[in-house]
């Protein structure tokens, strides 16, 4: 496999917006807490496996560069400074070592934002966990890397061998020049002027297929209406929903996909809608706890949906379309709640939501970065939707880092301006791992909706059985 370059790759339009939506409060990076079997790697045998698998995942040694008059969104460029040593971080936890000094690590390291002029990702080995273990923390901004994306680029990082052969670092790595602002300003240039070529080249495309254009225009203009409706409908006012500051709170829940998919087949549903049956489940317990009425209340839920291609996977960047799905915490049966989840997915699969936020992403591809950036606001806005739930399917089969066996995967995601709590669900080798990310003052009973999760799907395995 010859290893990728992609210098000065421009940033698409929501890679941007990750940027934009940036702040000393918002941190747009997303990781995980990884834990894994058996006595940790020495620090140094560590860093040489991470540093021969880079060649494959050229983004990890590359940082932003903006071009002068903000002539266009920033681009990816060699750092001629790398140093791995920076991204790649060592500590231990002191005794016990449980998850709950896991976790007060967690906090830290994820309420800390990345260093712009460096390549935006972190690292962390950590040892001395009990029962003979140790973690990986990782952290890497959203601009550069979504669930999906990850997991792939996940596997180049990991072995599916306990005894896999050491991979070879190959030659040297020898960066490129740094781009002058001349350089840059000369790209952007001409991008610009073959913009007109790229459209001329879809104009004759439309032209020898024009009626599979005239429907696929259909329904993105169907797609663009239904997400100004959207806006129309804003997400109610809870406590999820508030001012937040920089530092950030960690919980974690455990389940068996098995319980999933039993459910799943119970009750005639997918995984994911009983993801969000138990997050409704388990949110609505917690604004009662919290003093909230929940009569005819519904919340909405932020559920980003991959638009990648099969030959765009392992590919960097985002690919993402998102879809607004309903959390009905006003319904008190957990198995009503489940199908009316299942009735709102459906239709919303049905219609052209999703469709028509891709279109509008595609369309900023063409938008100033200013305009761009403001658009980028209005994505993340409470007004549509009250906390983000992502579910990515991870793999069924153990996975390795220098023979020894990753046992569980906790995601983490963002959290957006005026956002509390993100919750991340990611399933691997028969488990399925929850992560939730809550602001530090705004959620000090993160921990509730932790276990509030596992009652809620305890309820629906007893109403399957």
């Amino acid at each position: 496999m010859k290893p990728p370059t992609n210098h000065l790759d421009r940033l698409t339009a929501i890679d941007a917006s990750f940027l934009s939506n940036e702040s000393d409060s918002t941190h747009m990076h997303i990781g995980a807490v990884l834990i894994f079997e058996g006595p940790p790697p020495k620090y140094d045998d560590f860093v040489d496996h991470v540093e021969s698998r880079l060649p494959y995942v050229p983004r990890y040694r590359q940082k932003l560069v903006y071009p002068p008059l903000d002539a266009g969104r920033p681009l990816w460029a060699d750092d001629a400074a790398f140093n791995l040593s920076f991204h790649m971080r060592h500590t231990a936890l002191p005794s016990p070592g449980d998850d709950r000094e896991l976790i007060a690590l967690a906090n830290r390291v994820f309420s800390q934002g990345l260093d712009r002029t460096r390549p935006l990702w972190e690292m962390w080995l950590v040892q001395e966990l009990a029962d003979d273990r140790f973690a990986v923390l990782i952290k890497s901004h959203h601009a550069m890397i979504d669930g999906v994306s990850g997991i792939d680029i996940g596997t180049v990082i990991f072995d599916v061998t306990p005894d896999a052969e050491p991979v070879s670092a190959g030659e040297e790595w020898s960066p490129h020049a740094e781009p002058s602002s001349v350089d840059l300003l000369r790209r952007s240039a001409t991008e610009l002027a073959s913009a007109p070529v790229q459209l001329g080249n879809r104009l004759v495309n439309a032209i020898r297929r024009p009626e599979s254009v005239v429907n696929r225009l259909s329904d993105q203009v169907e797609g663009i209406a239904e997400v100004a409706r959207a806006f129309a409908d804003p997400a109610p006012d809870v406590p999820l929903n508030t001012e937040i500051g920089p530092h950030r709170r960690i919980a974690w829940a455990r389940a068996e996909l098995s319980d999933f998919k039993k459910v799943k087949d119970s009750f005639s549903t997918t995984v994911n809608d009983v993801v969000l049956a138990i997050v409704a489940g388990s949110v609505r317990k917690w604004l009662i706890a919290r003093g909230v009425p929940t009569d005819e209340l519904e919340l909405r839920a932020m559920v980003p949906v991959s638009v990648r291609s099969e030959d765009e996977r392992g590919q960097m960047g985002n690919k993402l379309a998102t879809m607004r799905a309903p959390l009905p915490v006003y319904e008190e049966d957990p198995v009503a709640r489940l199908e009316i989840v299942t009735a709102a997915m459906d239709g919303l699969k049905q219609s052209k939501q999703a469709l028509g936020a891709e279109t509008i992403a595609r369309l900023n591809d063409f938008a100033p970065p200013t305009l761009l950036a403001q658009a980028a606001r209005l994505t993340f806005s409470t007004r549509l939707f009250n906390l983000l739930v992502t579910n990515v399917p991870g793999p069924q089969m153990p996975l390795y880092v220098l023979g020894r066996r990753l046992d569980e995967a906790f995601p983490m995601a963002f959290l957006a301006k005026n956002h509390a709590l993100a919750i991340g669900v990611m399933s691997y080798d028969g488990q399925v791992n929850i992560g939730l990310l809550g602001d530090y003052d705004a959620m000090p009973d993160i921990d509730l909706i932790a276990k509030g999760l596992n009652a809620a799907l305890t309820e629906l395995l007893e109403a399957a059985s």
